[in-house]
């Protein structure tokens, strides 16, 4: 997977249901000033002549010679997407032709002509299979129910299903920043940051390890800035992590284990849905934090686990719901997490194979990710 933070992908769940507007609107507001590049990509499955949406083609598939291409477009007056995007503020624009099977190599081919770290704003549902943008909409007009093969296919991955009527939208497009070079879209969650406990297995405050010269906790705060609206950090410690420019919430009552910083956190939150995550957890999955926050919606808690019946719960998302049963728990003198689940809806959801979750409880995993980290 190729992960493209200045790449803002938007997606359609039909026809004509406003992707390209959409794409227009983003370059009218951004292109000012910001180098942005344009990128519509036709996906094609078999050079039959026959259309994808049915029926006899136009020639575009047919005609392709070889695995893809990839043409500049330079006329602004015309009706077509690629014009269009031009028009509206594009530094350059260009149309990918490829195979349905060769979308990794035909983007590797753009990025060594447009550089990897280039801004875009990228027309495509079936590229989201292979790359990882800074943010990917998907649109879908008011009046239409059905989804399309390849937007139901990644829907999944969508941070945000915008409701079109072809030409205006359903949400506020002040909310997509463009901030050093990388798409955001903040979310009205609260981001809770645990890093209280006594490290004992790791025989050093695992929140100061230091991964690329900042300490750890530093790391996964920047990797939440600009996602969440608010981020708070549990500890005992107020002083301590000051520096990170957040606020610190204190346990009501020291010394009871995560359940107690979480319901304090929660306390304090503005917020219904919170995602949590524990200051030894060095990488954030946001696409699936957001997987887990659109779980959220009929549940109270949504607990990652793996194949193995492990749960995540300090990564996880609790929403202000739970605070009265976590409450009562402690009050009873419950400590764990796992005794708030038989009185709480909870949503359980795999992690599968997920490389990127990596839980450093051990000097062993910290030196095992560090090595890994510089391959």
């Amino acid at each position: 997977m190729i992960e493209l933070g200045a790449m803002c992908m938007i997606g359609s769940a039909g026809a004509n249901a406003g992707k390209t507007e959409l794409a227009c609107a983003l370059l009218r507001k951004f292109g000012k000033s910001a180098e942005i590049v344009g990128i519509k990509i036709t996906t094609i499955k078999a050079k039959d002549g026959q259309c994808p949406r049915g029926g006899e083609g136009c020639g575009v598939c047919s005609s392709l010679d070889g695995n893809f291409s990839i043409t500049e477009e330079s006329d602004t007056a015309s009706e077509k997407d690629t014009s269009r995007l031009l028009a509206a503020g594009a530094s350059r624009v260009f149309w990918l032709r490829v195979m349905k099977t060769h979308l990794e190599e035909t983007i590797t081919a753009l990025l060594d002509i447009i550089e990897p770290d280039a801004v875009t704003v990228c027309e495509s549902n079936s590229l989201r299979k292979v790359v990882k943008p800074g943010l990917f909409l998907i649109v879908k007009h008011r009046d239409s129910r059905a989804w399309k093969s390849s937007a139901q296919q990644v829907k999944q991955y969508a941070d945000k299903i915008v409701v079109s009527d072809g030409s205006s939208f359903d949400f506020d497009i002040d909310r997509i920043k463009l901030v050093r070079g990388k798409w955001i879209m903040p979310i009205k969650v609260t981001a809770i940051v645990l890093a209280g406990g006594d490290s004992l297995r790791m025989d050093a405050d695992k929140s100061m390890l230091p991964i690329e010269g900042e300490p750890m906790i530093e790391r996964i705060c920047e990797q939440l800035r600009g996602t969440f609206d608010e981020i708070l950090i549990s500890a005992d410690e107020v002083d301590k992590y000051s520096f990170l420019g957040f606020d610190v919430i204190a346990d009501k009552v020291p010394g009871q284990g995560p359940l107690m910083g979480i319901a304090s956190a929660l306390e304090a939150s503005t917020n219904e849905f919170n995602f949590v995550v524990a200051c030894d957890i060095p990488y954030v999955d946001l696409p699936y934090v957001r997987r887990m926050l659109v779980e959220a919606e009929e549940a109270d808690l949504v607990i990652p686990t793996t194949g193995e019946g492990k749960h995540e719960p300090l990564f996880a998302v609790y929403r202000k719901s739970a605070l009265g049963v976590m409450n009562e728990v402690l009050s009873s003198g419950g400590r764990k997490i796992s005794d708030v689940f038989a009185r709480c809806k909870v949503k359980h959801i795999e992690l599968g194979d997920a490389e990127w979750f990596t839980n450093l409880n051990t000097l062993a995993d910290y030196e095992g990710f560090q090595k890994q980290y510089r391959n």
